[in-house]
């Protein structure tokens, strides 16, 4: 096995993620910087924006909020969150984010351990509506 390299990936090199909401982009994972035990990414969330309802079967999900305010629901019960708190999410605990506020909010968030393949990782419980490749610029569902 190849021994593991320090790699810094900017924001800017991640192409949007916008399939569940917002602009999800996963800056460290095995396939950009070699990790083997998660990965970390940012969420830019506009307002009146959200990213769908999801969970993660095989890991626990850690959450902090850069900017912003966000109003999360864990397992259906709505939970606010604002800037410089964290939150940590247990493994099957369905979760969803909506901007609470007239800005963009941001956050960090970490996953591990990792799937045992990266479809499994994720599984959405709603339809967002929110599909940036076909809504014109600027839309908001």
């Amino acid at each position: 096995m190849a021994e593991q390299q320090a790699r810094i990936v900017g924001f800017d090199e991640i192409a949007p993620n916008r399939r569940r909401g917002g602009d999800v982009r996963a800056l460290l994972t095995p396939t950009t910087a070699g990790s083997t035990s998660g990965f970390m990414g940012m969420a830019v969330v506009r307002p009146g924006e959200r990213i769908g309802e999801h969970y993660h079967p095989y890991s626990e999900e850690f959450v902090f909020v850069t900017d912003g305010v966000f109003e999360v629901d864990l397992d259906g019960e709505p939970h606010p969150l604002r800037t410089g708190q964290g939150l940590f999410i247990p493994k099957n605990v369905r979760h969803r984010f909506r901007n609470a506020g007239d800005v963009e909010a941001r956050l960090v968030f970490h996953l591990g351990p990792l799937a045992p393949r990266p479809e499994l990782g994720h599984v959405d419980t709603e339809e967002t509506g929110d599909d940036r490749d076909t809504a014109p610029a600027g839309a908001v569902s």
